[in-house]
């Protein structure tokens, strides 16, 4: 018994926040193979990945499917609530304002994002978090920006 709970104990924890952050890169890829803006966003609680989303502005013609506003109704209505205490959002890019906005209401207890978005980010713009809110940026960043910089050059060529 004791040599099995030991070497449990020393297993490391693969829920780690660039673990996470793998899963909205692949969001974000999907945005890219569609056409988006490569943006890819999920929601977590308890290491359980309860929501998944990616912009979906042009296929929806809407400016407000972003794929952080897409996670937080595909996370509310998991949960059964609208406030997303105790959950983190993994997102591929900074949110802009509108999403910091509605991630504000959700009081949502973190939000990690990759690449900053200098132009349009919330940071830039000044826009407030809830109180509560943890924030972590950085989170391979590089793998993010660098789709995003593919995603645009594609964009200039055609």
């Amino acid at each position: 018994m004791y040599k099995l709970n030991s070497y449990f104990c020393g297993m490391e924890n693969i829920f780690t926040d660039e673990y996470f952050m793998k899963k909205a890169l692949q969001e974000a890829e999907t945005a890219f193979v569609k056409g988006e803006i490569p943006v890819g966003a999920i929601i977590v609680i308890d290491n359980k990945v309860i929501a998944r989303s990616h912009n979906l502005t042009e296929l929806l013609n809407d400016v407000t499917a972003h794929a952080e506003m897409q996670s937080i109704t595909a996370a509310a209505n998991f949960l059964g609530g609208k406030y997303l205490k105790d959950c983190t959002l993994y997102v591929t890019l900074e949110p802009c304002q509108m999403c910091a906005g509605a991630l504000y209401w959700s009081q949502i207890s973190k939000i990690v994002f990759g690449a900053r978005d200098e132009q349009r980010g919330f940071l830039t713009l000044g826009t407030k978090l809830h109180p509560k809110t943890l924030l972590k940026q950085g989170i391979l960043a590089q793998e993010s920006a660098d789709l995003m910089k593919r995603f645009f050059a594609n964009k200039r060529k055609q």
